[in-house]
């Protein structure tokens, strides 16, 4: 049994056409089109992640704001702040944090005074973590009553033991990730989600292509994609598919554009099949994952979002193909 036995479902042709109208949602808006950017009712009416995990609001946030914000900063601060800000994935919270301390680094980290902030974020009834995944509330490891303060103690126990380092010395994105494993509550989906993050950094320089974890949503994504897996691990498909990209447009006829010259990634192709898993709650309904879930949470309804003038990991070497800066 192999790549060649597996028996798709009307869900993998979805796969790739939500891929190729998703990265047109992309350009049309970085090209200041109007709303609608898409005839496709679905991608109007619901929110989905961009084709390219990079291009995600919040990543960009972290690429332009936390790792390349023109200041130097040493491997261990570097460290620090990507890690702190992923704990919450909110640049609401990274943005306030900011406004209160100033430069955010871990020589000037006191865990009474972030405390002190965060705490006091949550009298005021506000949310200091993203929606986006959960973070696990640490209790059992760290044991404080608030899960930021666990998070906390989870960020001061890597630093302290030397994460910086062990990343310097890591020879591969599998050896970035399981250092990110060996650290309590950190699971397989937020080690691999954290160690491409880092990877977006001058720490290290792992080809995306390289490994890949698949997440919960990818894993129904690709059970709804194809009628038996035929024992194929769901990182070999997610492997699988990446590399057959170009010629499963071309089958259908799609003209995919990619991000200036840069395919879609192995990351992207395990986002994608999250991403499809929900549109397919709606587009097939009939064809069930590991859950039956049949609703998408979150509904596309803020049109006017500021621009985001995209930029991009330097090593790609694609922002000087970045013509138009500015988009949402």
């Amino acid at each position: 049994m192999g790549f060649k036995d597996l028996v798709p479902t009307p869900v993998y042709d979805t796969y790739w056409r939500f891929a190729t109208e998703r990265q047109e949602v992309f350009y049309s808006r970085i090209e200041n089109k109007m709303f609608p950017w898409t005839d496709d009712e679905i991608l109007k009416t619901y929110k989905f992640t961009n084709a390219y995990r990079a291009s995600d609001r919040v990543s960009q946030y972290l690429i332009k704001n936390v790792i390349y914000d023109n200041n130097q900063y040493s491997p261990e601060d570097q460290c620090f702040r990507i890690i702190l800000f992923k704990l919450f994935n909110k640049i609401e919270t990274w943005e306030y944090l900011e406004k209160k301390l100033g430069e955010i680094s871990y020589k000037t980290y006191d865990y009474s005074i972030y405390n002190q902030l965060l705490t006091q974020k949550l009298v005021n009834k506000e949310k200091i973590y993203s929606a986006a995944y959960i973070m696990p509330s640490g209790k059992s490891c760290f044991g404080f009553n608030k899960k930021h303060q666990n998070n906390l103690k989870l960020l001061e126990n890597m630093m302290q033991t030397g994460i910086a380092k062990k990343i310097a010395k890591a020879k591969s994105l599998k050896d970035l990730y399981e250092i990110l494993l060996s650290y309590p509550t950190i699971g397989s989906f937020l080690a691999y989600q954290f160690a491409i993050d880092i990877n977006y950094s001058e720490l290290c320089d792992f080809s995306e292509m390289s490994f890949v974890v698949a997440g919960p949503g990818a894993k129904n994504g690709i059970i709804k994609c194809f009628k038996d897996l035929k024992g194929l691990e769901y990182e070999d498909i997610i492997k699988y598919v990446t590399e057959r990209q170009e010629e499963e447009f071309e089958k259908r006829g799609l003209k995919f554009k990619t991000l200036f010259g840069r395919k879609l990634q192995m990351i992207d192709c395990q986002n994608l099949f999250c991403e499809t898993d929900k549109y397919a709650r709606i587009a097939h309904p009939d064809i069930c994952g590991l859950n039956d879930r049949r609703r998408i949470k979150q509904q596309y309804v803020n049109r006017n979002l500021e621009n985001i003038a995209y930029f991009y990991p330097p090593k790609w070497g694609i922002n000087n193909k970045l013509c138009i800066s500015k988009g949402v």
